[in-house]
């Protein structure tokens, strides 16, 4: 395995400012430095981009920086790397417990739902940054979105109904046709996405107000697949077919903020993702290109969640490759 080095050296004479700020960017990267002032990122071009700003970023505050390619660092094996960052993130996790071992004792106390689902807002934020740096899949990172997962189920209205979703297998649905209303946003876009992954990647969807004979009708009144109580059209599918990866369920909750808009999650890519997806439609994109732009979006996210989820299957190759053609239909 491959590493990027970041090292740096400021003049004795310098502020502190720059060397604060340095040390806050170094560990929102998730960096470790096991000794002096050399610090460590997995050989990855996220990492290699960030080492080389801050590189400059030093120069420009008249120090010096350089940035190293290592393959091999004497007398620390990549299993030993691996665990000084699984320790520090196991630290920033234990963090994260604490307040939500508080929390837990607040909303057994409190009659204030706003300000505790503002704290547990907050928490969620923490807890998806230490997750976006979590290189080497810390095994204390699950047990934190469980106990993240379990709060905000503890949070939600009382007498929220919980929807009952039919199973589904794949086999039964592989050769359907499948429709959805035009113009798709975010969960149609999200919905097409798991069909030609997860499903059949030559699936047939078609963009209409109405479903022809024999066709599946997905994000529509009275389609087979929809908005079942607060849960939108992706998250019932993912229910449906039971694909519960921890990578899908943070691919629902951006595809459930943006639809519903209900703050419920918190996720730091879902402003993105919204701000993306407003820019085709103001650009009047046709329906076969939004969903070509979308799946190639969603394919992104979950390539770049696979990176840092515990859990996550690799994506499918396949499924990948196999939407390159375009059109209303696709047969």
């Amino acid at each position: 395995m491959q590493w990027v080095v970041f090292s740096y050296s400021l003049p004795s004479g310098s502020s502190s400012t720059p060397r604060v700020t340095l040390w806050r960017r170094l560990r929102r990267l998730g960096a470790i430095s096991p000794t002096g002032n050399a610090y460590i990122l997995p050989s990855r071009d996220e990492c290699l981009e960030a080492f080389q700003w801050l590189a400059r970023e030093m120069t420009q505050a008249g120090g010096e920086a350089l940035v190293m390619h290592v393959q091999q660092f004497e007398g620390l094996d990549e299993g030993q790397l691996a665990s000084l960052f699984n320790q520090a993130r196991q630290e920033e996790y234990a963090a994260v417990t604490e307040q939500l071992d508080e929390l837990e004792r607040q909303v057994a106390a409190s009659d204030d739902p706003a300000t505790l689902q503002s704290a547990l807002d907050k928490i969620q934020r923490q807890y998806a940054e230490i997750a976006r740096v979590d290189y080497f899949h810390s095994p204390q990172g699950p047990l934190v979105a469980g106990q993240l997962e379990r709060l905000a189920q503890r949070l939600a209205p009382a007498g929220s109904p919980v929807p009952v979703i039919a199973p589904a297998t794949v086999a039964r649905y592989r050769d359907k046709r499948w429709v959805t209303r035009p113009r798709p946003h975010v969960d149609r876009l999200a919905c097409a996405w798991l069909i030609r992954r997860y499903l059949n990647p030559r699936a047939v969807i078609r963009y209409a107000q109405r479903p022809e004979p024999g066709e599946i009708a997905f994000d529509m009144n009275e389609g087979e697949f929809s908005h079942q109580g607060n849960l939108c059209t992706f998250e019932v599918m993912l229910r449906a077919f039971t694909l519960d990866e921890v990578g899908l369920s943070f691919l629902a909750e951006i595809v459930h903020e943006i639809d519903l808009r209900d703050g419920r999650y918190q996720r730091p890519e879902t402003s993105g993702v919204d701000a993306v997806l407003r820019g085709w439609y103001l650009a009047d994109v046709s329906d076969a290109e939004l969903e070509t732009r979308g799946i190639a979006l969603f394919e992104g996210l979950y390539k770049a969640l696979a990176t840092q989820v515990p859990g996550m299957a690799q994506p499918q190759d396949e499924a990948t490759n196999s939407h390159s053609t375009t059109g209303q239909e696709r047969e």
